[in-house]
């Protein structure tokens, strides 16, 4: 009687949250098809594919393809590009629509506080290959922003600065968060306006100025918001990237620029060598799970803002 009693409450629960749940429907089926669904193809990586066999009639091979990562030359030099640019990723990225939005916050003037913010998150609607051919464009040496500024100063040639590899990675960088800075400011804030006003006005009954209330109210407020939004990151680190590089880089700076997407997408889809590229990809996303189990116990070590 009372098993049949609990099971009557959760259907009743069930049935008051119907419309949620149909809301949900979108984001449960893209994520059942795209990324629970193709789950079994990780089975390649542990064997020798033969596309007349199909995934699940390859021959089994146990660990060849993973054993191969650490003798195959050039997969060492990936990985170690990918932290690197995910690191300096995190180091510039991370930080400034947290910056803006805090900024923003701070205007008292309404209509010119929501200009800067609808034309800082416009980027975000265009796809990296627009992306890529305005910055292509504006770094042009001969047609480019960038090649009639360095002719005023200079006689001599512009150099293709896509094609240094000195500057290939701080220009990804500088893309990535011009085009990400202003969606990522939305939800900033949309967490500062959930702030208790009554603080501020508490705040400046003592005397604070605004920078003190920022750096006392604002910042402590947020944090739960920006630990969670770190976490999952960190859960992405080695996943970032391939859109903005794919799009930007050369065999010129393949040394700085090539990380595991680029890599994998080379390697499986243009050299044929499916059972490998998976065994990377593979490896790739277990190095982020531990990532980000590692960084979620860490925070939980001195906070409640965590994951789980």
């Amino acid at each position: 009687m009372i098993a049949r009693t609990r099971w009557q409450q959760r259907l009743a629960e069930l049935d008051r949250a119907k419309y949620l749940f149909l809301l949900m429907a979108p984001g449960l089926v893209f994520f059942l098809i795209f990324r629970y669904v193709p789950i079994y193809g990780v089975t390649l990586a542990f064997k020798d594919f033969v596309a007349a066999d199909g995934i699940l009639g390859s021959p089994w091979v146990g660990l060849k393809y993973l054993n191969r990562l650490f003798t195959y030359p050039g997969v060492g030099r990936v990985f170690m590009n990918t932290v690197e640019i995910s690191l300096l990723r995190m180091l510039f990225g991370f930080p400034a629509p947290i910056i803006l939005a805090l900024m923003l916050n701070e205007l008292r003037v309404g209509a010119f506080k929501r200009t800067v913010q609808t034309i800082s998150y416009l980027p975000h609607f265009l796809s990296w290959v627009v992306v890529a051919g305005l910055v292509r464009q504006v770094l042009s040496p001969s047609t480019g922003l960038f090649g009639y500024v360095f002719s005023l100063f200079s006689d001599a040639t512009p150099p293709v600065l896509l094609a240094d590899q000195q500057w290939f990675v701080p220009i990804v960088i500088l893309a990535d968060v011009w085009k990400s800075i202003g969606w990522g400011t939305i939800i900033y804030l949309a967490a500062i306006a959930g702030v208790n006003p009554e603080l501020y006005e508490v705040a400046t009954i003592d005397g604070a100025g605004r920078f003190r209330m920022m750096w006392r109210i604002t910042i402590p407020s947020i944090a739960p918001v920006i630990a969670i939004l770190y976490l999952l990151s960190i859960g992405n680190l080695l996943e970032w990237g391939f859109d903005p590089i794919f799009n930007l880089y050369n065999p010129a700076v393949y040394e700085v620029a090539d990380i595991i997407g680029t890599y994998v997408y080379r390697i499986g889809l243009e050299g044929i060598q499916y059972s490998f590229a998976t065994a990377i990809g593979l490896t790739q996303n277990v190095i982020g799970c531990i990532l980000l189990l590692l960084a979620n116990r860490i925070i939980k070590s001195f906070s409640d803002n965590t994951l789980w």
